[in-house]
This record gives C-alpha cells, structure tokens and sequence, in this order.
C-alpha cells in the first residue's frame, strides 16, 4: 500500500463568490471534504502543492491525510476543476474514507515487456480497447495500476481482464463477460495507387513531345538567351569607340 501523505489546509470558514475569488487570488484553491454521515469542511489548499499532486499519475485512487485545525481527514480525490485557459485547479472535492469504505474507482492499465512481443516485434501494434478499467473495492485495497505482461504475446493475440491479476476484493464493474482489454493488430500497410495510364487519340502529342522531323528547328525570331548574342561580322563593341 502507497505511503499516505498528510496535507495541511486552511479552514475556510466563509464560502461566496467574494471569498472564493479572494482565496484564488491569495495562491490557494478552494476546496470541500464531504461523506462519511458527517458535516462538510470548506477548505483551501496551496496551489502550487495541488498542482504538483494532481499533475502525478493516479492521483484519484491516492488517499491522503488533510489536517485542518489539528484534525486530520483521510481522504480520496473525487472531483477536480480546472480553469479552461490555464488548466489550473479552481476547486476540487475530497470523499471522507475508512478502510471499509467501498467505491468505485477506474484504475489505470499499464503494459510492459514490449520488446519481449514477437507480434509487436513483427511490426504489429497495441489496439488499447480499455485505458482504464472501473472496479468496485475497499479503499484500502485500491490498486495503483493494472499491469498487462505483453511477453510471447503474437499478432492476433488479445488480453482479456480474466488475464489480468486482481488483488482480493477488486471487482470489475462489467461482471457478466470477459471483456477485452487489448489486442495485437497486424501493421497497417499503405498502398500507394499506380498510376493510370493516359490512351492518346490518334495524332495527339505526349506532354513535352515535338512534332515528327521538328526536332532541333529554331523558331523564326526567337532571341538568344543573354550572353550567346553577338553581332554578324564579329565583335560587339560598341562603333563609336
């Protein structure tokens, strides 16, 4: 089980959109921290630090210990806003949880040992049906990731979640079939068209083509290109030198 971070917060006893504006202006981020049958804390959190955790992988199945006014809240990321320009968060929600608390969460399908794949040695390619797979689970047994073993793996091949290894009490919400997770494809070949070809008419001349015994013919009053001018009887000086 990943080590459980604590996270000192502010308590945000007036709520408004004055006070939400001024808590994002002094660097800090709104947020709220419900369940559990009890009453909701308005919190605010720093910004830089949300924005550090949320931008870390699996940051909605990571529990974390909030402490407000020497209290401490366990609790599991639920819900984020972000600005749609900056992508900063404006506000997130955490869930209150114990150790038996159930929920579901999706959890995230890594796959590892590519180069041990002779389908993708090939030239095949991963088809990722599911990046992430929902389940149903105690909080403390919230796995961090499902990982896919791609070894021996041919094209044609596909990985079902009966494939994967499910810690205990971690169960699919899709429980009526063995859904697949992923396949190996064959490469996908571009076929480049040929060229048509054009039929002539007859006496219809190919593009670039001469008419038949004008090879070679000057065109009457066509000039010389610059430098091959030269008048007849000799030099080009000027007369008057």
């Amino acid at each position: 089980m990943p080590e459980i971070a604590t996270i000192s917060a502010e308590n945000r006893e007036r709520v408004g959109k004055g006070n939400t504006r001024a808590v994002r202006e002094a660097g800090l981020v709104p947020c709220v921290i419900y369940g559990d049958k009890k009453d909701p804390v308005m919190i605010s959190l720093e910004s830089k630090l949300l924005g550090r955790e949320i931008g870390q992988k699996g940051f909605f199945v990571r529990q974390y210990d909030i402490e407000v006014d020497g209290t401490k809240h366990r609790v599991l990321p639920r819900d984020v806003q972000l600005h749609p320009l900056t992508d900063q968060p404006i506000h997130v929600d955490f869930l209150r949880v114990t150790a038996d608390t159930k929920l579901h969460v999706n959890i995230e399908v890594v796959f590892l040992n590519e180069e041990e794949s002779p389908g993708l040695k090939r030239g095949g390619v991963i088809n990722v049906v599911r990046h992430d797979i929902e389940v149903i689970c105690a909080v403390a047994n919230i796995p961090t990731a499902f990982e896919v073993d791609l070894t021996g793996l041919d094209i044609g091949d596909s990985v079902h979640i009966s494939d994967l290894d499910l810690p205990e009490g971690v169960v699919p919400t899709i429980a009526d079939r063995d859904f697949t997770v992923a396949t190996i494809a064959a490469p996908t070949i571009v076929v480049e068209p040929e060229p048509e070809e054009v039929e002539l008419e007859e006496g219809e001349l190919e593009e670039g083509e001469l008419p038949e015994g004008e090879e070679g013919e000057a065109v009457e009053g066509a000039e010389a290109p610059d430098g091959d001018k030269a008048e007849e009887g000799g030099d080009s000086k000027d007369s008057r030198s």
